[in-house]
């Protein structure tokens, strides 16, 4: 079996971070959510990745590069503009050959993996097996109609659901999706949607069956969805000090300090992340923080949120709350009139608040 990546796409959502970045590698709990599916894919015993890749195809390289370091190996396939999920399948069937396949979205979280999920097609042999989760707005999905644990109908964003559940962005398939893609029309967004292809496979008689995954999962296209999943990851992590954490300071709860960062009379409260080289000085971290590597912050306070590398925050009079922020931003304090702050800055920004 091999595995198939997709880390193409602009990430429109997520603007303006991503007009300088790949959605895919945003942190969440200080990981690039591109390395948890790796992980994932890796734990569920495949080790032949496909990555489609796109107009941030050198970004996505330098960050992954062979995949040796997770034991896998992988291939890029270039795509040449964003043309659907099925068209993503379409132009890896080189890569792919007769090998059965997991098709996984590269900015879709799944906390428990998918070694379960590749079980049950190892196990039960289906042409496809698709993962579903029940979602409280499943207009904004691919949404499944199920009889007898058979996928009957699918329909993609739909305006009225026929159900509460949603594709989660992660897909088995055999040979036969090829056929299905080299058949279906573009849809009204002039893109090869791979709803399309797996209702092919059921209008013509092949067996698509579905697996409706209990655990939490995330398509980190929005902003607040990439401070969800951080939020959903840090509830995981254990407590490590590496770094140094003077007298004066306080660390409750979960927290993981890495090597070289440097905490000065704050307080540090759980579960918090704070990586390589951060200097933090005079500052409250609330909880749900994940703080990038060479970070400063000082005299100020920030909780239930994202900041990235070599960002400057200085003397913000009203907590950060609910924010992410890109590389290299600067915020400082110009005048004491404090009130709410909201932050979605992209990398290489500057803000300055009064």
């Amino acid at each position: 079996m091999k595995a198939l990546i997709l880390s193409g796409g602009t990430g429109s959502r997520l603007r303006p971070l991503t007009y300088t970045g790949a959605k895919q590698l945003i942190p969440v709990a200080n990981k690039p959510i591109l390395y948890y599916a790796i992980e994932a894919i890796r734990d569920a015993g495949i080790t032949e990745i496909g990555m489609i890749v796109g107009e941030t195809r050198e970004e996505i390289r330098r960050a992954v590069g062979d995949g040796n370091r997770w034991g896998v190996k992988v291939t890029y396939i270039e795509q040449d503009a964003p043309r659907g999920l099925a068209h993503a399948v379409k132009i890896a069937e080189p890569f792919i050959g007769t090998d059965d396949f997991l098709m996984f979205l590269g900015d879709n979280l799944v906390r428990d993996g998918v070694t379960a999920f590749v079980n049950q097609f190892r196990q039960d042999a289906p042409n496809s097996l698709i993962l579903l989760s029940r979602v409280p707005d499943p207009q904004r999905f691919g949404v499944a109609e199920l009889q007898d644990g058979r996928v009957v109908n699918l329909v993609e964003k739909p305006k009225e659901p026929k159900s509460d559940l949603a594709l989660v962005g992660v897909y088995l398939f055999d040979r036969h999706i090829f056929k299905a893609v080299n058949e279906i029309q573009p849809s009204w967004r002039n893109e090869l949607e791979i709803t399309d292809a797996i209702q092919y496979l059921v209008d013509h008689g092949y067996r698509v069956d579905a697996h409706v995954i209990d655990g939490w999962w995330k398509d980190t296209g929005k902003p607040e969805d990439v401070i969800e999943a951080n939020r959903m990851m840090l509830e995981y992590i254990g407590s490590r000090v590496d770094g140094v954490v003077d007298e004066s300071s306080a660390i409750i709860g979960r927290a993981i300090i890495e090597a070289g960062a440097e905490i000065t009379n704050s307080t540090i409260r759980g579960p918090v992340i704070i990586g390589k080289g951060a200097k933090i000085s005079n500052t409250y971290v609330g909880p749900f923080t994940s703080i990038s590597e060479g970070v400063r912050i000082i005299g100020s306070e920030i909780e239930n949120s994202i900041v990235l590398q070599d960002t400057q925050i200085e003397d913000i009079p009203t907590r950060i709350d609910n924010s992410l922020i890109g590389k290299n931003v600067q915020i400082h304090r110009i005048a004491d009139r404090p009130r709410a702050l909201t932050f979605v800055l992209g990398d290489n920004s500057r803000a300055e608040v009064q």
